[in-house]
């Protein structure tokens, strides 16, 4: 009996790790807008009907807003934990270039880090192994012939 280990997609791996940080920066965001609750009177001419809803629409929008904001919460810090588990250079690479808040290019960041362009890429791309795993998002090649 052999065992064979699945195989990582590259591509699709780093495009989840991506989409993580992306996800990330989007949370950093304040809370838009359509999740305040309405402060405003509504007036209808349509009687009120009898359900057995116990709380009102704000109470409502107030419920969806801690609730987003506790997720909002966990997942920045779910990604802040995974970072802050990697050694201090491969932390700087990711926070200048994913986590921070003015958005820097590749080429600026190994100029300033003293790296060249093919060490940087490298050292990224084990980078983006090491997250993946972290996060547990890692993509595997799917196997057309069963394992045996």
């Amino acid at each position: 009996m052999i065992f064979k280990l699945p195989e990582i997609d590259r591509e699709e791996t780093k495009k989840a790790v991506e989409a993580a940080f992306e996800k990330y920066r989007f949370y950093l965001l304040t809370i838009p807008e359509e999740r305040l609750p309405k402060l405003t009177a509504t007036y209808s001419l349509v009687p009120p009907t009898i359900t057995n809803e116990f709380h009102s629409t704000t109470e409502d929008f107030a419920i969806k807003a801690v609730d987003y904001e506790r997720e909002r919460k966990e997942y920045i810090e779910w990604i802040m934990k995974a970072v802050n588990r990697l050694a201090p250079k491969e932390r700087e690479i990711i926070i200048k270039r994913y986590l921070h808040e003015e958005e820097l290019y590749d080429y600026e960041i190994y100029n300033e880090m003293g790296l060249s362009e093919r060490r940087y890429y490298r050292q990224k791309a084990r980078i983006f192994y090491k997250l993946a795993f972290l996060l547990k998002i890692e993509v595997y090649k799917s196997e057309e012939h069963p394992l045996i």
